[in-house]
């Protein structure tokens, strides 16, 4: 039954394992809430949830939640609010059961409920976790049970809030649109802060240091606001949402197990000071195949770091490279890297320093152990001149490997375990026995093919203009990059194309970049294949989850209309903006 069809109040209170660990406490307590959740999951917390649970099968879920519930479990219970978090992990039951525990040594009269089946193993050889990306239909069930907490293993991000949302609303399998406005709204709240200010491209414009935890406000529609509690830190804008929006994203099909959220019709705007409204949300059947995220333990891996100051950095750097070329012969991979953080006549010893930067892998954790590093320290007096390394040698670390695969959705049991222990079997949706058809034309607010501003151009970075954020996707990398007005959109569509970003990112030649046009939301999102090498717990890259690939790409420079850019912006004698 419809809940009064008032809008549902529902907010976020961890973004990932190890973020603030007050902001339960915050939330429940910095105004009205209906639903608090809580994303503790990513490829590298499965990787060390299993190793965990290789200690010991009674752990494998987030220890963090079941304390953060010590001082909130009862908060939350005197003020109504359900929560719904995916800190089940690997071991949604044991967490259920840990948490009746908790509530009846404090009193607290709590039901609690898990979903499960996402846990695929054994799934292959090698394989240390396989988890299936489950939709919310399990969280529905248990909140229509009576559920004051349900706890899931591995469920998308974003069902944490469409779960909840089907349940308020009653929503049918089959309410398209609804559900997608709801994973949107999801996919803005699951990194926490990211949406209220939190790395920002602008950030210098607000008050970020101490950003609140998002809220959405969402209609039976399935639009909804996102906003944040009143006298809290940080920013909520069209431009903090847009950049969320983009993150981990691919084409302009959102896929997902309950629903496919096409983000090429989204439509935000301004609703008052720290409120956004999303809008427009067109859902699609989701596809036949679940995810199957695989993590793996891919081998060892160890590093050194050699500290190299002054002059003849090149030189310093090859000198080395050529010392330990035999040491080296016999390991699997060993990749340099060259940093040169150093500056011409320097006024202190570290900016005058460049970091040369070791990093071997090999299966066998002794090629890669202690001796070897061992063998690089000892070059201390054999080297070269001002010789140091930023750490002592140490031992191999094994390393993890994610990958991804997809299996029919009707072969993963989605297990609804409802307060009572009862378990019940989640029907997954109706879905299409065929792919998806390619993304038809569809009306847009904005011209996709405008033509670009001309007149007079400044050679200024990217980012005097733009705003970008980045991240990870197993071993592929998303760069988002957007503008804030319709001029700046045409010139933005029209001169990023996938070339010149590989043009302006070197790192990124020879890798497949394809490139998504956003026209709403004034965007470009691209695709960056393989750049990360085996995904994040493998380190492949001195930026592993490519956080501030963006960043970079903002930092790049390029000829941009004079009238696009601040008007304050001073020109350099050379003809160029600082």
């Amino acid at each position: 039954m419809s809940r009064g069809r008032r809008p549902l109040c529902i907010g976020n209170a961890s973004g990932f394992y190890g973020d603030r660990f007050s902001a339960f406490e915050e939330m429940l307590t910095g105004g009205p809430l209906d639903v608090l959740t809580g994303d503790y999951l990513a490829e590298l917390t499965m990787l060390i949830l299993g190793r965990d649970r290789l200690k010991s099968p009674e752990l494998g879920y987030a220890k963090t939640f079941l304390r953060q519930l010590e001082r909130s479990l009862g908060l939350a219970r005197e003020r109504g609010v359900r929560i719904v978090a995916n800190a089940g992990g690997l071991n949604p039951a044991g967490l259920a059961d840990a948490i009746r525990r908790l509530a009846a040594e404090a009193g607290i009269p709590v039901s609690v409920a898990h979903v499960e089946g996402d846990d695929l193993m054994p799934f292959a050889e090698g394989a240390l976790t396989a988890n299936a990306y489950l939709g919310g239909a399990g969280i529905t069930a248990c909140l229509r049970a009576g559920a004051d907490v349900v706890v899931t293993g591995r469920v998308t991000d974003a069902a944490l809030v469409s779960g909840p949302a089907a349940w308020w609303f009653d929503w049918a399998p089959d309410d398209h649109d609804r559900l997608a406005g709801a994973v949107v709204a999801g996919h803005v709240l699951e990194c926490g802060t990211q949406s209220t200010g939190g790395n920002y491209s602008f950030f210098t414009a607000h008050d970020v240091r101490r950003p609140g935890f998002p809220l959405a406000e969402i209609s039976e529609d399935g639009s909804s606001v996102i906003t944040k509690h009143p006298g809290t830190g940080g920013v909520v804008s069209v431009g903090t949402v847009t950049a969320q929006l983009l993150y981990e994203t691919q084409g302009p099909r959102y896929l997902g197990p309950d629903v496919t959220a096409r983000l090429d019709t989204v439509r935000l705007a301004q609703a008052g000071e720290d409120r956004v409204a999303i809008t427009g949300v067109v859902g699609e059947p989701p596809p036949p195949t679940l995810k199957v995220g695989v993590t793996r333990i891919g081998g060892w891996r160890n590093e050194v770091v050699f500290v190299l100051t002054g002059l003849d950095i090149e030189e310093k750097a090859a000198l080395v490279q050529a010392q330990l070329a035999e040491a080296l012969s016999q390991v699997a991979t060993a990749d340099w890297t060259l940093a040169r953080t150093d500056h011409e006549d320097a006024r202190t010893e570290e900016t005058a320093s460049a970091m040369l930067r070791l990093v071997v892998r090999d299966p066998s954790p002794d090629r890669v152990g202690r001796a070897l590093t061992s063998e690089a320290v000892e070059l201390a007096l054999a080297s070269y001149p001002g010789f140091h390394v930023t750490s002592p040698p140490g031992p191999a670390q094994p390393y993890g490997v994610f990958t991804s695969s997809a299996v029919p959705a009707a072969t993963v049991p989605h297990v609804a375990v409802l307060p009572d222990g009862t378990r019940h079997p989640v029907p997954g949706p109706p879905v299409p026995g065929h792919p998806a058809p390619a993304v038809p034309p569809r009306p847009l607010d904005r011209n996709p093919a405008g033509p670009a501003p001309a007149g007079p151009t400044l050679r200024v970075p990217l980012g005097r203009l733009a705003g970008a954020r980045s991240g990870d996707k197993g071993g592929d990398a998303n760069i988002g990059v957007w503008v804030e007005s319709d001029e700046a959109w045409e010139w933005l569509h029209t001169t990023l194309t996938a070339e010149e970003l590989q043009a302006l990112l070197p790192e990124t030649a020879g890798l497949a970049v394809t490139r998504h046009p956003l026209p709403n939301l004034r965007a470009l999102n691209f695709t960056v294949a393989g750049i990360l090498g085996d995904g994040v717990a493998c380190a492949h890259r001195f930026d592993p989850q490519a956080k501030a690939l963006g960043e970079w790409l903002r930092a790049r420079h390029v000829d941009i209309p004079a009238r696009l850019l601040p008007t304050h912006l001073p020109l350099t004698p050379e003809g160029t903006a600082p």
